[in-house]
Parts: C-alpha cells; sequence; structure tokens
C-alpha cells in the first residue's frame, strides 16, 4: 500500500512517518486491495490533527482525531477507523462484491467574475456513484462528511443525503 503523507505547520519526521505506515498499514487486513491511503498530520494549536483517506474499490473509509500527541491522534484515528469497518463490514462486504463502477462526472464550475461576490476557492471531481439511499448514507458516515451526492440507484437520478440537526437524515431529489 502507498501511504501518501502530508504535513501542515509541522515536519513529518522519519520515525512519525514510519509509526503512521506501521499503524495506517494494519488496515490492510481488512481490503487485500487498499492500494493507497493519505494521511494529512497538523499541527492548530495545541491541538495535533490526523485525517485519514482510504479509497476502496469506490468507496472512501475516512477519519479525522485530534489530541495533544501526534502520535495518540494517529492511533485514535487508526482505532475510529476499524470501528467503521467493524460496524458496516457486511454492509461493505455485499457492496464490494456487487460493485459496478459507473463514471458520472460533474459538470465544470465557473468562477463568477464580480469582485463584490465570495470566489470559488476549491473543486472537486469525484465519480457519482449509483446506489441506494441507505448505502449512500452508511458512505456517508464512512467518510465523516454531514452530505453525500450519488446517484440514486431506483431514480437513477442524481441525489443529496444530509444529516439533519435534529440527527436523522435529509434527501434532496431533483424535481424533472
Amino acid at each position: 500500500m502507498n501511504i501518501m503523507i502530508r504535513g501542515k505547520n509541522i515536519e513529518v519526521t522519519d520515525a512519525l512517518r514510519d509509526y503512521v505506515e506501521k499503524r495506517v498499514g494494519k488496515l490492510t487486513k481488512f481490503f487485500d486491495n487498499i492500494q493507497e491511503a493519505q494521511v494529512t498530520l497538523l499541527v492548530e494549536r495545541d491541538n495535533h490533527v490526523v485525517e485519514v483517506t482510504i479509497p476502496v474499490n469506490g468507496l472512501f473509509l475516512r477519519g479525522e482525531e485530534a489530541s495533544p500527541d501526534m502520535y495518540a491522534s494517529v492511533d485514535l484515528v487508526v482505532e475510529k477507523l476499524e470501528k467503521q469497518i467493524e460496524k458496516y463490514k457486511t454492509r461493505l462486504s455485499k457492496r464490494l462484491r456487487n460493485l459496478a463502477v459507473k463514471d458520472i462526472v460533474s459538470p465544470r464550475l465557473e468562477e463568477d467574475e464580480d469582485e463584490e461576490l465570495p470566489k470559488l476557492m476549491k473543486v472537486k471531481r469525484f465519480a457519482v456513484k449509483p446506489m441506494p439511499v441507505d448505502e449512500a448514507i452508511m458512505q456517508m458516515n464512512l467518510i465523516g462528511h454531514s452530505f453525500f451526492v450519488f446517484a440514486n440507484a431506483e431514480t437513477e437520478e442524481v441525489n443529496v443525503i444530509y444529516r439533519r440537526k435534529d440527527g436523522n437524515y435529509g434527501l434532496i431529489e431533483p424535481e424533472s
């Protein structure tokens, strides 16, 4: 597995790099086909934050943890990812067996030239995967975001699932 380690406001020493590679490398016991992992080490005030993103056959495992010690943060994020994998193990194994990848490229966003409006600072591109709503909720929880864009397998339209303030979920569907 190729582990790409990036540091923000911290120098990634050889000892820290070895520790991250060793701990994150243990996640390969769950999946044989993990090819890469992206790890970001970040220092904000007194917090040492570790973010890990691992693409697995079109799904993304994502974890983020913070503590006063970088090594402890690495341990916490690996434990978090292991718990996520255990929690969704059955669903993930079914999903990975039946995965059919269909690439739908999101349209390019254009920047508004008006100086008074907020500017577009970042563009993300990703394949929108066809899946049922309950699987989209699982995927959103795996990556730790409050929303998730996906192609609804039932309607074949792009939908957005989001976490509501009351802890439940909402679904945004386009109106034809």
